[in-house]
């Protein structure tokens, strides 16, 4: 009898269309305080793509608007090749949904490229932290349900007290664990809780607008990196006329930055 399937791969099963479009189901698994969770919507947009036998190479960037809310059911996605050059293709993908289907959900802009062998140089440098067996996983019943598809073990609880800055640090793994691949990595991007969440003490009403996601590891290395933890840090610069920033750094074996995400939040106070 074979195993049960991840609830990942659940998630980000897609059935092929004709003219480039799948059929997909928002995921209980994944689900958020209103809606689905945005990495999962992330991770489905780019699964779409990647599904595309004329994809070129290993994703570069995903940028996903969210232009409304995702509701509970099924999906269609919508791949359009937008242009293709020598070394890199720009594609489009849209999550329709509602009455007749055709409602715009979410818009993704991707580009997938070859990389080659030349200098390479890492400036940043990973957060220090505790070793990940040496912290608790952070455990909360009454948070979204998405949080139990994660192991996220903090030095330091980000919902102990007000903090002074929006800094944040901790281990990331997929739960139960799963060798990382590149929706995976993109759902990861969006771990991170709302860093107004931080600095208030208390959850405020918020939503994504633009999540953008820059891979800076290939195939190969998102297979050195199998199931082990990820390291991940966080911060936000502002929080101005009801939009704030999160920025985030996820950090593989061997101090290896394997993604960084910008992304632009609204929220209401």
């Amino acid at each position: 009898m074979s195993p049960a399937p991840h609830p990942f791969d659940e998630a980000i099963r897609l059935e092929p269309l004709a003219d480039g479009e799948f059929a997909g189901r928002s995921s209980p698994a994944y689900w958020n305080m209103v809606g689905p969770y945005g990495g999962i919507t992330a991770a489905q947009l780019l699964q779409a793509l990647m599904s595309r036998p004329e994809r070129l190479g290993d994703p570069v960037s995903l940028t996903v608007n969210f232009a409304g809310p995702v509701a509970e059911g099924p999906f269609r996605i919508r791949t359009e090749l937008m242009r293709s050059n020598r070394s890199t293709q720009h594609w489009s993908a849209t999550l329709l949904q509602g009455d007749g289907d055709d409602s715009v959900a979410a818009i993704a802009m991707a580009v997938f490229g070859t990389r080659r062998p030349v200098w390479s140089h890492t400036e940043a440098r990973p957060p220090a932290i505790a070793p990940y067996e040496a912290l608790p996983r952070l455990s909360r019943p009454e948070a979204p349900a998405f949080t139990r598809r994660y192991d996220l073990r903090f030095e330091r609880s980000p919902f102990e007290s007000i903090s002074t800055d929006s800094r944040s640090a901790c281990w990331i793994a997929d739960h139960p664990p799963r060798p990382l691949d590149f929706p995976a990595l993109a759902s990861a991007c969006d771990v991170f809780f709302p860093r107004i969440f931080l600095r208030r003490g208390r959850l405020v009403p918020v939503g994504t607008v633009s999540l953008n996601i820059y891979f800076h590891a290939d195939a190969a290395a998102l297979a050195e990196q199998g199931s082990a933890p990820m390291l991940g840090a966080a911060l936000c610069h502002v929080y101005q006329s009801g939009y704030f920033d999160q920025h985030g750094e996820l950090w593989g074996r061997g101090e290896r930055l394997l993604a960084t995400t910008h992304q632009i939040v609204w929220y209401r106070e």
